[in-house]
């Protein structure tokens, strides 16, 4: 009998255990597993950013309710207190357009300013070839136009009086000299007589003791310094037109032998005298396309080329000057008009920005570039400028994004930092 019973406790047994096991599973799945999460998210003081927690609490250092980390999932929105506290020397938070470099081709011009003057070229001088005494003249005023074979004054000279009688005497009393006598006749006629006055000398036996002179130019007259001008008029340039009415030469004065009378100008050509900053001489070259415009002529415009280019450079003067050619047949324009110049110099390829987006610091070129919220100063290498925009040759891309007006966020008190340049 206990033989028998002994396998059954042992089914009894096995049962038990079968029961037990499957009731253990049957717990676990209604029982869910912990399992442990760690927070990625980052708490700091607003006063003291090297304070960093994983948890929500207070700063050990003043007490303040600590915040989640700018710049992560869950954040606060805004500006955090870190980017507040940047140097305004090196860093400026502000709403202001921002605006992208540009990289594209463009035809470059040189914008100046400028007057006009007479062609020098055409300037023509009326010189005394004999000493003597102006005894009539007949040219009053300067700009007083002329033409060639006009009678301009007469003059008593004693030089002419004697060459004169001296070509009568060997006429009258040595006819079969002729080779002294074309001598003298040839004499009269280099100082400047013509060959009308000197046959009506023969013929008349007379002398002409007031000579008549005749112009040899077509132009308008100017005036010339005269030796027995007072000392304001002896220091006025020649070419200072605009002080010359009326003129200074007057009858009764002597005048010698070479001295200058009269300057002949062609006002049917005139010139533009172009003042071009230095900066911009590297650009320039002859025969480069100029247009021209008049603020006291609206609508008209003068088109030219670059004729000449000053080789040096004037004392005191930034500027060097050039010159276009320009024709003035109807004589509208007048001399010393201010005139305004675009001169074409080519086309070139780069990155540009407008001018006002550039702060010139002398030495350094900056621009502010915007981070996030922020506008931090970034120093560029620049290289022409053409006018509202500048080249950017090193320091920016197209992709980067900047300020429209630097100086606007440009504190007058701070100096500026860049990277590399502290």
């Amino acid at each position: 009998m206990k033989k028998k019973m002994k396998p059954i406790r042992i089914i009894l047994t096995g049962l038990l255990l079968i029961t037990m096991l499957i009731s253990a599973c049957s717990d676990k799945k209604k029982v869910p597993a912990t399992v442990q999460v760690t927070s990625d998210i980052k708490y700091t003081c607003s006063m003291h950013p090297q304070i960093l927690e994983d948890h929500p609490g207070n700063c050990p250092i003043c007490g303040m309710a600590l915040v989640k980390k700018s710049g992560q999932a869950g954040a606060q929105a805004g500006i955090s207190m870190n980017t507040v506290l940047q140097p305004v020397n090196s860093s400026v938070i502000a709403n202001i357009t921002a605006i992208t470099p540009e990289e594209k081709l463009i035809p470059t011009q040189i914008a100046a300013q400028g007057y006009l003057d007479f062609d020098n070229r055409t300037f023509n001088n009326i010189a005394a070839r004999f000493s003597g005494r102006i005894e009539k003249l007949y040219i009053k005023y300067a700009f007083q136009e002329i033409h060639t074979g006009q009678r301009i004054f007469d003059i008593y000279s004693p030089d002419m009086v004697v060459a004169q009688q001296d070509l009568i005497y060997l006429i009258k009393n040595s006819s079969q000299e002729t080779a002294l006598i074309n001598a003298a006749r040839q004499k009269l006629l280099l100082l400047g007589m013509t060959t009308a006055q000197v046959e009506q000398v023969i013929k008349s036996g007379r002398p002409f003791y007031s000579l008549p002179v005749y112009s040899p130019y077509d132009g308008h007259v100017h005036d010339m310094p005269h030796s027995q001008m007072t000392d304001t008029a002896s220091t006025e340039s020649p070419s200072d037109f605009a002080n010359n009415p009326p003129l200074s030469i007057k009858e009764g004065m002597y005048v010698e032998k070479g001295q200058n009378i009269f300057n002949v100008v062609n006002p049917h050509q005139l010139w533009a005298i172009i003042k071009i900053d230095r900066s911009a001489i590297a650009a320039l070259k002859l025969n480069q396309p100029v247009t021209i415009t008049l603020p006291d002529m609206p609508g008209k415009t003068i088109r030219g080329k670059v004729n000449f280019i000053e080789p040096t450079l004037q004392n005191g003067d930034k500027t060097t000057s050039i010159r276009v050619y320009i024709d003035n047949m109807d004589h509208a324009l007048k001399v010393h008009s201010l005139v305004t110049a675009n001169i074409q110099t080519g086309e070139i390829k780069g990155l540009w920005i407008p001018r006002s987006a550039l702060l010139d610091l002398g030495r350094t070129q900056v621009v502010w570039l915007k981070k996030g919220a922020l506008f931090k100063a970034h120093q560029v290498n620049t290289g022409i400028v053409n006018g509202n925009e500048v080249q950017i040759v090193k320091g920016l891309s197209v992709s980067d994004s900047l300020a429209s007006d630097a100086q606007y966020l440009t504190d007058s008190e701070s100096f500026i930092k860049t990277s590399g340049n502290e």
